[in-house]
């Protein structure tokens, strides 16, 4: 299903969400002359110090041989060409995978203590690629909404405004609190509302948050939140699908037509 289609009530076309240019300049990895400035710093060549470069550009910028030679440990230099000779002698990183302890210390020397840590790290990634992550609910309707939150916002003494975070599918990502007190754009900024959103590539969100008061009807302020971040939004591609409110019950803006 369309995920304009997938919460009741939304019309209009969607957009897939875009980065924003700062955020993409905010998530590059530093400069290679970044890194061989530190390392210079403590008197080590760049390409013989995986943990830097691991630190500095993230781990997919090192090779097979310097991911083991980090699992290996020991000085860089003389454990890389270990872990270069350890991963031809197995036939790639596939006959790695496919290693024993005896096959590894037979073959390159190593020690129990190295040979089984490289097993334990094969086997730990053969796990994670086969592990399931938890169920997340699917969002097709305000009253979706009111199940996941209603318990969590019915009874609090302030108001807390949070934002459900949805993939394409409207799969729910996470559900953070922005705020706590009165609502208002100072506190509400739409910074503060997408900044966990892009952080998760989310596709759309959904507003929230509670009346102490009980009373169901949106206030002035409420409306005017509503809109700021519903154009904030269009800005940037990520959808604005409803804006919920709790008190006695709960309200759909997007249902009222106020959205």
């Amino acid at each position: 299903m369309e995920r304009a289609n997938a919460y009741a009530e939304t019309g209009g076309q969607t957009q897939e969400p875009l980065l924003p240019f700062e955020i993409m300049h905010a998530t590059q990895a530093p400069a290679d002359s970044a890194m061989r400035r530190r390392c210079a710093d403590k008197g080590l060549a760049l390409e013989l110090h995986p943990r830097e470069r691991l630190l500095d550009a993230g781990p997919e910028a090192l090779s097979g041989a310097e991911l083991l030679a980090l699992l290996l440990g020991g000085e860089p230099g003389r454990t890389l060409k270990l872990a270069a000779d350890v991963i031809s002698g197995a036939g790639g990183l596939a006959g790695l995978r496919a290693a024993s302890c005896d096959d590894l210390r037979e073959a390159r020397d190593l020690s129990e203590a190295r040979a089984a840590t490289v097993i334990a790290a094969t086997e730990l990634g053969k796990r994670m690629m086969s592990a399931r992550g938890p169920e997340r609910p699917i969002i097709s309707s305000p009253r979706d909404v009111a199940a996941l939150l209603g318990v969590r916002m019915r009874d609090l003494d302030r108001e807390h405004f949070v934002v459900l975070l949805l993939d394409t599918k409207n799969q729910v990502l996470g559900s953070p609190t922005i705020s706590v007190g009165t609502l208002s754009s100072s506190l509400v900024h739409p910074r503060e509302v997408f900044k966990p959103a892009i952080k998760l590539s989310a596709a759309s969100v959904i507003l929230a948050h509670n009346h102490p008061s009980r009373s169901l009807e949106p206030s002035a302020e409420d409306r005017q939140v509503t809109n700021r971040l519903v154009q904030a939004g269009k800005h940037i591609g990520m959808e604005v699908l409803d804006h919920v409110i709790f008190g006695e019950g709960y309200l759909s803006m997007k249902e009222r037509g106020m959205l």
